[in-house]
């Protein structure tokens, strides 16, 4: 039987304790050891969490399918740009501090959120995605043709982030002799604030609203019966999960240093989709799993698109890595729902089962009742 720590009531698993505190040292240490490249690409994982922590919330505990998920994206990753730009580059800009830029974005994003949300509070399963989808066409036409705005086809630069005095760029600092860049510096704001992103969906799903959210996916009318507002949730759900993609979104744009209207797109709502039911549905630790995983993909399929069969860079003939990881997370999609429903979650929350007193059956006895001890 494994230790455990009980404190206040809350008992903790000391295994349990100590791969938690080994993982969190491995991910401090890593700015230290690794290059931009891989940097970069856990950047990106964590943005990709971040966005489907918010999706989760809204699809797989609510039942709320959304289509639109990459305009909300775009929302907080240009509402970033303008409200930080100073308006040098020729481009509409507020020049306010990078760290009140990012939280009007995300609230931006909710904003956005909060004026599609009477629709999604009335909406439900494919009614409700393809009033979701109509978001994408929208932002689309916005994206290339607000030029002032947007800088059209091109995108546009994204300032850096300026957070108590500390600037996310690549002027170097050096910690333990080690020179630290923007992805250096990016990779400890990304972590918190997937770790508090995470907490906090974890919070709603376990406490009174992810009951009544439960509650609306399993069964809409009797979560009306029992006093359940449920249009008044979906709306907040649905708000919420546009604030987590707008908070992605602003990670996105601090690493990619650029804004590109074609990145947000349909394919990223159908891959951000993808990462939760890869994942797991309902689950905070499936969503983080999932846009790893969906995240991390095409990345690697091009770091060694040279050692791999039918792999290769876009325009020489082969399938290019994007192409390719499509094809291998749509068959990791078909994967889980026909052999693993639960996702990559139910995968890890599996046990193998110790056998109990319970489990054994019980001694045959020798003689047969009669019918008159009957």
């Amino acid at each position: 039987m494994s230790e455990t720590l009980a404190r206040g009531g809350l008992r903790v698993r000391t295994p349990a304790l100590y791969g938690w505190a080994a993982a969190a040292l491995v991910l401090v240490a890593l700015p230290f050891y690794l290059d931009r490249f891989w940097l970069q690409a856990g950047l990106f994982a964590m943005a990709a969490a971040l966005g489907a922590l918010g999706i989760n919330l809204l699809t797989g505990a609510t039942g709320q399918l959304s289509m639109g998920h990459a305009f909300f994206l775009a929302v907080g990753a240009y509402g970033y740009c303008l409200f930080a730009g100073d308006g040098t580059d020729g481009l509409a800009g507020l020049g306010l501090p990078g760290w009140l830029a990012a939280v009007l974005a995300v609230a931006l994003a909710g904003l956005a959120g909060g004026v599609f949300s009477p629709i999604a509070g009335r909406l439900r399963g494919a009614y409700l995605g393809i009033a979701t989808l109509a978001l994408i066409f929208i932002g689309q036409h916005v994206l290339f043709n607000a030029h002032d705005l947007t800088g059209g086809y091109n995108g546009r630069a994204v300032p850096p982030l300026s957070l108590f005095g500390l600037t996310f760029d690549d002027t170097e600092l050096l910690v333990a002799q080690v020179p630290f860049g923007a992805v250096e510096k990016l990779w400890y704001l990304g972590l918190a604030l997937l770790l508090g992103g995470a907490l906090f969906a974890r919070g709603v799903l376990r406490g009174r609203p992810g009951r009544a959210m439960n509650a609306i996916r399993d069964h809409r009318i009797a979560a009306g019966v029992m006093g359940i507002p449920v249009a008044r949730y979906r709306a907040a759900v649905f708000v919420l999960s546009s604030m987590y993609a707008g908070l992605a979104g602003v990670l996105l744009a601090l690493v990619f240093q650029r804004t590109v209207p074609e990145y947000f797109g349909m394919a990223l709502s159908l891959e951000y989709l993808a990462m939760i039911v890869i994942g797991g549905l309902g689950s905070v630790a499936g969503a983080v799993a999932g846009g790893v995983f969906v995240s991390l993909l095409p990345q690697l399929l091009t770091r060694y698109s040279d050692a791999l069969p039918l792999v290769s860079a876009p325009g020489t003939g082969g399938i290019a890595p994007g192409e390719a990881s499509r094809y291998l997370y749509g068959a990791a999609v078909v994967a889980v729902v026909l052999f693993l429903p639960g996702g990559l979650a139910r995968l890890a929350a599996r046990k193998p089962k110790s056998p109990t007193p319970h489990d054994t059956p019980p001694p045959s006895s020798s003689t047969e009742p009669s019918g008159e001890a009957r």
